[in-house]
């Protein structure tokens, strides 16, 4: 799997010298103009990093580390602005920077912040993989699956669970199973792990 990096920076000049310079190295770089842009375009599933620019019209550096979050797709992320200070440093870093850079940023520092993000990324990758399958299967679920899925975890037999909802024992064993296949689970404790994973709470009875 070759790794990518991504370049997002709305500054042409900027943005192309980015581009030469990881490609003299050897890297796989995909570059965009504009923050909208990139977030229209569907991600690789390979390990890759993220070269951002700060400051950009309509959406903001901050906004697409916002929008990558709530996709799960946690990339780590070098951070490039024309100016710099403290506070903006730490909003950064609670935005997910793996780097804050100051532009012009010097190659060398530029590309050893890239091999260190590419390194996490490598070693994230599976770990991201899996939690992102998980939050695929848990949402393949039906409202009333993920009702099932949230009692059986609390340790409520089926009859008990037939009583909370209000259904027949055979209905919840039905959806119980479908459940289990759904979210490729063997047993309960497979089902409780998952919804560690997922940071779901359990149920308590009504």
């Amino acid at each position: 799997m070759e790794p990518i990096v991504y370049i997002v920076d709305d500054d042409n000049a900027v943005r192309r010298a980015i581009v030469r310079l990881l490609a003299a190295e050897g890297y796989r770089a995909l570059d965009f103009a504009s923050a909208e842009a990139f977030l229209a375009h569907p991600l690789v599933t390979v390990p890759a990093c993220l070269i951002l620019d700060l400051n950009m019209p309509v959406a903001d550096g901050f906004d697409v580390a916002s929008a990558l979050k709530d996709r799960g797709r946690a990339l780590p992320i070098i951070f490039l602005t024309g100016y710099g200070t403290i506070p903006l440093t730490v909003q950064a870093m609670k935005a997910g920077a793996r780097e804050f850079l100051t532009k012009p940023v010097e190659s060398e520092r530029l590309l050893g912040a890239v091999a260190d993000a590419l390194n996490v990324a490598a070693q994230e990758f599976d770990q991201q993989q899996e939690q992102f399958a998980l939050r695929q299967r848990h949402l393949s679920l039906t409202p009333r699956e993920q009702e099932v899925f949230e009692l059986a975890i609390s340790g409520l037999l089926n009859k008990q669970i037939a009583a909370e909802l209000g259904v027949s024992e055979i209905t919840v064993k039905v959806h119980r199973r479908r459940v289990m296949d759904k979210m490729q689970a063997r047993s309960l404790a497979d089902l409780v792990h998952a919804a560690g994973h997922l940071q779901i709470a359990k149920s308590r009875s009504r």
